[in-house]
């Protein structure tokens, strides 16, 4: 295990610098009790890039990112009225975000979906419909389908303007992803459900005939399909029957929001965005420029994305778990973020720097104790 870790930390726009301001401190109770030290180097990344240097994921943040070890990453993107003032090649998800993805090839993203059974109450699902919390693990594919393929617009020869959007995959891809969906499968319940749309579109049958190649492999993983439609509905009636699910980009992309929905906030949704060489972590959510700098976001889904940091490119397992049990047990004490609290909620709203002081109180503690 190296003893000293570069991160890139690209802050975003809007709530991204509030909520990396709790999240980097992890970092620092980390060196106090561990052989360890994090080398941080900030890098503009988004709208505000583009505003500040005339490109969303600017050169030198190209670089820093090259030379990291992993990538923390805030969220992007601003209003609909502050994007209209963006180039639509600069607005931060074409000129930042997919970027990102296509030049470290981050094809499988992680999202875990969670709630312990103490939690419930934060979801908008009836207590009976998740009496033991939820507990899922999304895997999309990141790096392909229709938010990759040729674009094109114009007007026909009718005269009619149009719109061209391909949706195209290779086996190598879907093959590389669904891998990591059986992988993490044998590592939990062994049930690995598939997600697809083969009824209507050939990418579906392409993809679950990759799949049955692949399953070979995995003699111990049972593997349950489900039309992308029909999981919409069964993630809202009964969550419980999922523990990893494996789908393309898009699909991933929409259901990923929808399981935010079911835990009551997007804020509760970290994520992973894995690639052969190299990982960048981040929010599962917007930047919610509504609320910025107001210190009411909550920083769970940041300092969530360290954690997955520190497990999945740094190998620290204890830690990484230390940092998941000391935010339950800010949520778990009876304290919130606005986002999840309600009238009857009985918990006590605080903001995102208190959220971050009690969370790291805890992980101090914890440590101690390792």
């Amino acid at each position: 295990m190296s003893n000293e870790y570069k991160i890139a930390v690209l802050p975003g726009d809007a709530i991204g610098p509030e909520i990396m301001t709790q999240a980097v401190r992890v970092f620092d109770v980390l060196a106090r009790h561990r052989d360890i030290a994090f080398k941080l180097t900030e890098a503009p990344f988004g709208a505000a890039a583009y505003f500040e240097h005339g490109h969303a994921f600017p050169e030198q943040t190209k670089k820093i990112c090259d030379q990291a070890d992993a990538i923390l990453k805030g969220p992007v993107g601003l209003s609909f009225e502050e994007s209209q003032k963006i180039p639509v090649e600069e607005q931060a998800e074409r000129g930042a975000i997919l970027p990102l993805r296509a030049r470290f090839n981050t094809f499988a993203n992680f999202r875990p979906i969670y709630l312990s059974e103490q939690m419930i109450h934060f979801s908008p699902l009836k207590a009976e419909v998740i009496p033991q919390g939820v507990d899922i693990l999304l895997i999309r594919e990141l790096v392909g389908g229709l938010y990759f393929g040729e674009k094109s617009r114009g007007v026909n020869d009718q005269g009619k303007r149009y719109v061209k959007e391909v949706l195209e995959y290779d086996e190598d891809q879907v093959r590389q992803v669904l891998k990591v969906g059986f992988e993490q499968a044998q590592q939990r319940k062994k049930v690995l459900h598939n997600i697809h749309k083969s009824n209507v579109l050939m990418s579906s049958v392409f993809w679950n005939e990759i799949l049955a190649e692949v399953q070979v492999d995995y003699p111990d993983v049972e593997v349950k399909h489900l039309l992308v439609d029909a999981a919409a509905t069964a993630l809202c009636l009964n969550p419980g029957q999922f523990d990893v699910m494996v789908m393309e980009n898009m699909f991933g992309d929409i259901l990923s929001d929808q399981a935010g929905g079911i835990l009551g906030s997007l804020g509760l949704m970290p994520s992973a965005c894995v690639g052969p060489d190299k990982a960048y972590y981040e929010p599962s959510h917007g930047s919610a420029p509504d609320i910025a700098g107001q210190n009411i976001a909550n920083p769970y889904s940041m300092i969530g994305s360290v954690a997955m940091m520190l497990d999945m490119s740094f190998d620290l397992k204890a830690e990484s778990d230390a940092v998941w049990e000391a935010m339950k047990s800010v949520f778990e004490a009876g304290y919130s973020t606005s986002d999840l609290s309600s009238a009857d909620s009985g918990t006590t709203i605080v903001s995102t720097t208190e959220f971050g002081d009690k969370v790291m109180k805890k992980l101090d503690t914890l440590l101690k104790a390792l």
